[in-house]
């Protein structure tokens, strides 16, 4: 049966009303015909309203993009995946000397080489700012050893996007319009604010749904997170993985899964190239998220079924939202039933919580847990550049497992999952939102 737009365009405007969105824009591909519908205003203050060519920012559903040029010119024979980076950028540094000499393609596009790297540095508007945010990537510590593990890196994704430049000889932004826009016929799809500008833009919304006062991130971390788009051109650059030929002659080569996920409660159980990978019901689902200030994204692609669903919202509870969402339109498409959030257990865990206890660190973020009751208490601390960025939450935690806990801060409806990890070596880390976190002390 056809879907009826009209009632997803009803139950996008309650779904947002109930997780206080001031706006979304929903569009699908499904049976070789794609859906639009929109809600809300693209801006409490001004009230202007959201319509379905409005942009908004799609956050790290960027880094798909990026790891698609990066995959162009390995499919052109201009590089591989396991090119070391050092090779193609001789002057490219992190820290530690031996994972400068071994950090590949491979490592920055499944977030396994290790680079400490939510380094979200203003480097100025110059066509030279991933030039320069590289060069300041040399003080950067590795966290675990180079393809030890999986932790999200930002930083990673800048450093490919600078190798994308080095190879195109243009700027991210050209080759971005040059590799992917242009071929896909992408109208709506731009990543410098004075282009945003010329059509209707979203702003970003803090809890309490007043506009946010930063629009933006800085131009030298836009191959992590910088397109702004609207949904349509979203679920066309989707339906290009789906497509051999669209873009890339192999996309399902993005799809294999590269590296098991340590916390695999927080969106996928697996990392492809440049997708998070997981199973919903028997079917695979290939899938990004992202997040900017105030603003939330996420793109669905269901390989088996031909589906592709992006959602883009400017503020209010985004994982709430977009599990509802998800939940009721897979389900009438395709009667999948979504896996519903990891949540605390009927019968209390009894674990040993002090191995636990004590201080995290990583760039921008310090962690402190604590004894708490029968559990935990996790408190993050932004530090360094987030500051001001970034807000500090306090969770407390319930065991689901020796291992794995979950809470929620003040206001949130779906619980986070928390996993330890203590190695045979010694060294301990606490996995949480997608990033490996050592213990200091």
């Amino acid at each position: 049966m056809k879907p009826d737009i009209q009632h997803w365009a009803s139950r996008l405007a309650a779904l947002a009303a109930d997780s206080e969105v001031p706006g979304a824009s929903l569009a699908f591909w499904y049976d070789g015909e794609v859906y639009e519908c929109a809600v809300g205003v693209l801006n409490a203050a001004s009230g202007a309203p959201v319509r379905t060519d409005s942009l908004f920012q799609i956050g790290s559903v960027t880094k798909v993009w990026t790891a698609t040029q990066v995959m162009l010119l390995v499919e052109d024979g201009r590089v591989t995946l396991d090119t070391p980076v050092a090779a193609i950028m001789p002057e490219f540094r992190v820290g530690d000397p031996r994972a400068t000499e071994s950090i590949t393609l491979r490592h920055l596009l499944t977030h396994t080489s290790g680079i400490d790297g939510d380094l979200f540095l203003d480097t100025g508007r110059g066509d030279d700012c991933l030039r320069r945010y590289v060069e300041a990537c040399a003080d950067l510590e590795q966290t675990f050893p180079v393809g030890d593990s999986h932790s999200y890196c930002n930083s990673g994704f800048v450093i490919a996007g600078r190798v994308v430049e080095r190879l195109t000889g243009t700027v991210w932004d050209q080759a971005l319009r040059e590799q992917i826009c242009a071929p896909l016929g992408l109208t709506h799809t731009w990543t410098l604010p004075e282009d945003v500008l010329r059509f209707g833009a979203a702003v970003g919304h803090d809890g309490q749904g007043a506009v946010v006062p930063q629009w933006g991130l800085p131009r030298s971390v836009g191959p992590a997170g910088l397109i702004c788009a609207r949904a349509a051109d979203v679920v066309a650059f989707g339906r290009a993985h789906l497509t051999p030929g669209a873009l890339l002659a192999d996309p399902a080569a993005l799809r294999q899964a590269q590296v098991d996920l340590p916390n695999p409660h927080a969106g996928g159980r697996h990392w492809g190239i440049g997708w998070s990978l997981d199973e919903w019901d028997g079917r695979q689902v290939v899938s990004h998220t992202g997040d900017t200030i105030g603003q939330h994204a996420a793109l669905w692609v269901l390989p088996e079924h031909g589906t592709v669903v992006a959602a883009l919202i400017n503020g209010g509870r985004s994982v709430e939202f977009q599990h509802r969402l998800a939940t009721e339109l897979l389900r009438e498409l395709h009667a999948i039933d979504v896996p519903a959030p990891i949540a605390p257990p009927e019968q209390p865990v009894q674990v040993d919580v002090d191995p636990f206890t004590g201080v995290y660190e990583r760039a921008g973020s310090r962690i402190h847990v604590t004894a708490h009751g029968a559990g935990l208490r996790l408190r993050t601390e932004p530090t360094g550049i987030l500051v001001g960025l970034a807000r500090s939450r306090t969770l407390d935690l319930v065991a689901v497992d020796a291992t794995t806990f979950v809470g929620r801060d003040e206001g949130d409806s779906i619980w986070d999952a928390v996993v330890f990890e203590q190695r045979p070596d010694g060294r301990s880390y606490l996995h949480y939102s997608g990033r490996a976190t050592p213990k200091s002390r």
